[in-house]
């Protein structure tokens, strides 16, 4: 069998071929797709050369396909259907859509961000399953690759290619045990130097906000405890004198899982804005669409619940 090129055809002849079979006429034809009579008649006299056959003769109501014209006309209405199908958007359900997501975020915001997000889609997407991803050090890097279909967390900068929706600003707090002499005394900035201080770094390595801040007055700290995540911290401050500083919005949700307090931190540490991002390749497709706006909804009412 003759392989076709199709680079060397013209497409369009089709949908005048598949109007033409409909219609049995020219003129008839030509008004269905949009074209001038002489239009679709040199679009006939293409279609015969392609397909080396007359395919209509005249007769006495209109175009009589011939017989090759008749064997093409289902196989055609099919192709052209399948092709208008690729070219319609799919309609999106959330409740039978079936998908795993999966989600590049830290400890803090998967805390704020997961009771809710999960509670929301086992209602109205339970066929949808998610999977937090951990700590990368170049989280947009890893979207981008496709290990996570968006990235929850601080972004100091969205390069090009990408997409973010800020969701909120987050300050810090301190936490120490319930009875600690700091809670009626006062954490001044010369005891909240002195005390042990844990900190929670997923790399294992280097310091934080509070270092920063403490370097930039000559002052350093003592990192009695380094963890790689939150959990256990709560714990840890509760049973001994170290004080352990946390996005405030953390703080209030872990506060109720130990006896502890909640103190505002002696030196000013700034904040920072935690954003949903996501890659451009995935802007205009519907169920991420969809996802990332669960996200972005279920983030800020994680959030609100502390407040």
């Amino acid at each position: 069998m003759r392989q076709v090129n199709l680079a060397g055809i013209d497409l369009n002849l089709l949908t005048a071929l598949e109007a033409l079979l409909r219609e049995r006429s020219v003129t008839k034809a030509a008004d269905a797709v949009g074209l001038s009579q002489p239009a679709m008649s040199r679009a006939l006299g293409r279609l015969r050369s392609l397909f080396d056959d007359r395919l209509f003769v005249r007769g006495p109501d209109g175009l009589v396909p011939t017989p090759r014209a008749l064997a093409v006309e289902e196989p055609l209405h099919r192709a052209l259907a399948g092709v208008r199908g690729l070219l319609t958007a799919p309609g999106f359900d959330p409740s039978s859509h079936q998908a795993r997501f999966r989600i590049l975020c830290p400890d803090v915001q998967s805390m704020e961000l997961m009771p809710t997000l999960a509670r929301r889609l086992h209602h109205t997407a339970p066929r949808v399953e998610l999977e937090i991803i951990g700590f990368r050090s170049d989280p947009l890097g890893a979207v981008e690759a496709g290990e996570a279909d968006l990235s929850v967390g601080y972004h100091p900068q969205i390069r090009s290619g990408f997409h973010a929706t800020k969701v909120y600003r987050s300050a810090f707090s301190c936490l120490v045990r319930a009875d600690h002499p700091v809670v009626s005394d006062g954490l001044t900035l010369e005891r909240f130097v002195a005390m042990p201080h844990i900190l929670v770094t997923v790399t294992g390595r280097g310091g934080g906000a509070v270092d920063t801040a403490l370097a930039q007055r000559g002052l350093s700290r003592h990192v009695a405890v380094r963890l790689p995540h939150f959990m256990a911290a709560p714990l840890v401050v509760a049973q001994t004198d170290m004080v352990l500083t946390v996005p405030s919005g953390l703080a209030r949700r872990i506060a109720v899982l130990a006896p502890l307090a909640i103190l505002p931190t002696p030196i000013d540490l700034g904040g920072f804005d935690v954003s949903v991002a996501w890659h451009e390749r995935l802007q205009d497709d519907q169920a991420h669409t969809w996802f990332r706006r669960e996200v972005v909804s279920a983030l800020r009412e994680g959030v609100s619940m502390t407040d």
